[in-house]
């Protein structure tokens, strides 16, 4: 019982304090990200720093994934003539043009230990990018690959990517130009307890 006594003070505490990072700088808290965080679709012309971008890889590479088997590839993008060819292949990503960089996410069948589940882990890691670019200052918007055939083929054949590999979203990003206000999207009548009454 003590034992969990001194756990649980452990826990409590630690989950108040702030995250601080090896600069002694204070990060956003975690729930702060999510409820701040917005689709970001106007950036400056300010470059994004490779250690930046890094940091946002490590955050994608933190995600959970099935049997841990991070059945993920990350492509960045950071050349300009390469951006800009990115609307021709997505109508919904126009906003690349002006972007300093995107990432693009891609699943490997061939890493998963339980078939089908790449677009979930892929998935998650999508979201641990924009949230780290949030935290760090950073605006971002995901768009959307797979599973539209044509978007598949169009970021295959523009950016080499094999047969065998998918890509599943591209997170476009820069410094915001403009920042959207957070607004509150909780809907207590989307939520069930326990049986669907």
């Amino acid at each position: 019982m003590m034992n969990f006594i001194i756990v649980s003070v452990f826990w409590n505490k630690h989950i108040n304090l702030k995250y601080q990072n090896e600069k002694g700088e204070i990060n956003m808290e975690t729930l702060e990200a999510i409820s701040t965080r917005r689709s970001v679709r106007k950036f400056t012309d300010k470059e994004i720093s490779k250690e930046i971008i890094d940091k946002l890889l490590k955050a994608a590479m933190n995600a959970p994934s099935a049997g841990n088997q991070q059945p993920w590839h990350f492509m960045v993008i950071d050349e300009k003539s390469i951006l800009e060819e990115i609307p021709k292949v997505s109508l919904y990503a126009p906003m690349a043009k002006e972007a300093s960089a995107a990432i693009v996410i891609c699943g490997d069948p061939s890493l998963e230990k339980y078939p089908g589940f790449w677009v979930q882990d892929c998935s998650a890691a999508t979201q641990n990018i924009l949230l780290a670019a949030h935290d760090l200052g950073i605006g971002a918007v995901w768009s959307g690959i797979y599973p539209l055939e044509d978007k598949v083929k169009g970021y295959r054949d523009l950016l080499g990517i094999p047969e065998k590999i998918f890509p599943l979203s591209v997170v476009i990003m820069g410094y915001p130009l403009e920042v959207p206000k957070p607004i509150e999207r909780f809907k207590s009548e989307r939520i069930k307890y326990n049986k669907w009454v």
